[in-house]
């Protein structure tokens, strides 16, 4: 069970998946970065100085308006309109980078699939091979 459990592990595809999961949760924290520290940012400037992050609806009579999220998600329940955003924002620009990569991919197989293919020159043992069949043929 030990060696098939092995082989599983080491076949081709699930070793790339793996090393797709570690890219993807760094590019996450690349585009999560992004969102939060330079795109957000400037919306909220674009809409005089909103943050997206601290808007949220109290949903307990705890909460007080005007309080900053973290502050208020310890004090009782809220509804995170702002993480929303946010999140909504992070899921559009991976859609979109996706997007583009996979086009691009696919133009380079389409590039790739119509270009012509030169067979390869003979070499020296199949030129050596096929003078002796030809010899035998001769004889035959």
């Amino acid at each position: 069970m030990l060696n098939e459990f092995k082989a599983f592990a080491m076949r081709g595809n699930v070793v790339d998946l793996a090393i797709g999961v570690v890219i993807g949760a760094a590019f996450g924290k690349i585009v999560d970065s992004l969102v939060n520290d330079i795109i957000m940012p400037i919306i909220g400037a674009i809409t005089g100085g909103l943050d997206f992050s601290n808007i949220y609806i109290p949903l307990s009579s705890s909460v007080k308006l005007g309080m900053a999220y973290g502050d208020a998600k310890k004090a009782g329940a809220v509804m995170g309109i702002g993480n929303f955003i946010n999140t909504v924002v992070f899921f559009l620009i991976i859609a979109w980078v996706l997007f583009i990569v996979v086009k691009a991919i696919t133009r380079i197989q389409r590039q790739e699939a119509a270009k012509p293919t030169v067979p390869a020159a003979p070499t020296k043992e199949e030129v050596l091979l096929t003078g002796i069949r030809d010899i035998l043929a001769a004889k035959g």
